[in-house]
């Protein structure tokens, strides 16, 4: 062997899906997208995610866990907290004691929520006032059409679903933006002062009614609509919850279809991904769980974040019906021997901006799923540092099962950085790893994945459920 071909032999080399996908996963890999676009325009809250899971999932055979009076090795359940959590089970054919297989995503994304009482007219002008959700480009939410989704209670109690922008007669929404004639003192400032977050006022009105008598006339207007069309008056927007999301669909992206963008793929796309590979399950090994939670984008707090006790309090039920009941150490030994894929979307290196990124620990799109060792930032602060011997178990599982996978950490050491629901998990002494997708354009309205990653994820999920 001469010193090219042992070079050869010993370097590291990234796959590339599109090289070496089997030929005859392409198709699978076509409709799995095609499947993912509709997740994505079916869910853009984390409300809306849950309903689509539950639909997905009776569809598949599972039931809610008060329905099951005994459970068995293959039944298939879910649970649900405050509509915005979900976690679905498959029984394994071993002691659950010996651990569960975890896999777990969020289902929010950052976005404008209106505040408790948003509207008020300017000018002749009616906007509702917004307070940003989770870490955004200010300046990227001006001038794009959006869409009013939530929920509404009445005094009496009754529950009024919003959803406006979304059909093609629907009206959409709007953060205006000033014109560059007019922007000299606005494009002198820093990209991230551009834009206030005061400023990031909707445009819903502008038309005038009533006599001269009411002051506002227009705000008038847009509360008599209101009223009309949902029955609901200016208190219910105290106690309401209304998310502003992009009102436009879910894409295909290049010329050769190559790509999805769309809003929200943060993490949705690692949500579909996992609800999809545990629907495929029989009888697992070890029971199988899918987890998505809400509040990740904020720091996985309150009582439907990772943070809360849903995950353990449901464990904990699952433990009771199949073994009678729930004692400390049990619960402890289920957990300490379980294992978690933190299912979270990585930065896609991206040519156009390279200073921010070290290419040999960047993952890049159509190089397959990206494992994330740690996550944090500047020193790993924030981050679940997963053990040699829990990556080399997975690493193993992936390629055993042709996943096509790579290796990456979020950017440069010194430039930023993020974390995940991963250490929150760890905290329970489990072991866990993030991995999942890289992203183009990551915390935009419109971020961008590659085809072949998500079903690389998908491939991934459904090997752990299988192999571990």
């Amino acid at each position: 062997m001469d010193d090219k071909e042992l070079y050869e032999k010993l370097k590291y080399e990234r796959s590339d899906v599109y090289r070496d996908m089997p030929d005859n996963e392409r198709r699978a890999m076509l409709d799995f997208a095609d499947d993912y676009r509709y997740f994505l325009d079916r869910g853009k809250t984390e409300r809306e995610c849950c309903v689509e899971a539950i639909r997905m999932a009776e569809a598949k055979g599972f039931v809610k866990f008060d329905d099951k009076k005994t459970l068995s090795a293959g039944d298939r359940i879910y649970f649900t907290n405050r509509g915005k959590n979900i976690l679905l089970a498959v029984i394994g054919s071993d002691d659950i004691e010996s651990g569960l297989n975890i896999v777990g995503a969020h289902i929010d994304s950052p976005r404008l929520d209106l505040k408790q009482n948003p509207l008020y007219e300017s000018d002749s002008l009616a906007f509702f006032k917004t307070h940003y959700y989770g870490g955004i480009k200010k300046y990227q939410w001006t001038a794009i059409p959006l869409a009013i989704h939530g929920v509404v209670y009445k005094k009496d109690g009754s529950r009024v679903d919003i959803c406006i922008g979304e059909k093609d007669d629907d009206p959409v929404f709007c953060v205006t933006d000033l014109l560059p004639h007019l922007a000299k003192d606005q494009m002198s400032k820093s990209m991230a002062e551009g834009i206030e977050g005061e400023s990031l006022n909707i445009l819903v009105g502008g038309i005038g009614v009533g006599s001269n008598e009411i002051s506002e006339r227009v705000k008038y207007n847009i509360l008599n609509i209101l009223n009309i069309n949902y029955d609901i008056t200016e208190s219910d927007f105290l106690s309401a919850e209304l998310e502003i999301v992009p009102a436009f669909r879910a894409r295909n992206v290049g010329l050769d279809n190559g790509f999805i963008g769309a809003y929200g793929q943060d993490d949705r796309v690692c949500a579909f991904t996992a609800l999809r590979s545990i629907f495929e399950l029989n009888t697992p090994k070890h029971t199988a769980i899918c987890l998505l939670v809400d509040k990740e984008e904020i720091g996985s707090v309150g009582n439907t974040g990772m943070l809360s006790r849903f995950f353990d309090m449901a464990v904990a039920e699952l433990i009771g019906k199949l073994k009678g009941s729930c004692d400390l150490l049990t619960f402890n030994r289920t957990i300490a021997n379980s294992a978690c894929l933190s299912s979270d979307v990585g930065a896609a290196f991206d040519p156009n901006y390279p200073s921010v990124m070290e290419k040999n620990n960047q993952s890049f799109a159509g190089k397959g799923m990206v494992l994330m060792k740690y996550t944090g930032s500047r020193g790993k602060s924030g981050a679940s540092d997963a053990s040699a011997e829990f990556v080399h178990e997975i690493c193993s599982i992936l390629d055993k099962n042709g996943v096509i996978w790579q290796t990456s950490e979020l950017g440069k050491v010194d430039q930023g950085g993020g974390g995940t629901i991963a250490m929150y998990i760890a905290n329970l002494n489990m072991d866990v790893i993030d991995c999942g997708v890289p992203v183009l354009s990551m915390h935009s309205p419109f971020e961008v994945t590659a085809k072949g990653d998500i079903y690389m994820a998908y491939k991934t999920y459904l090997a752990f459920y299988n192999d571990r």
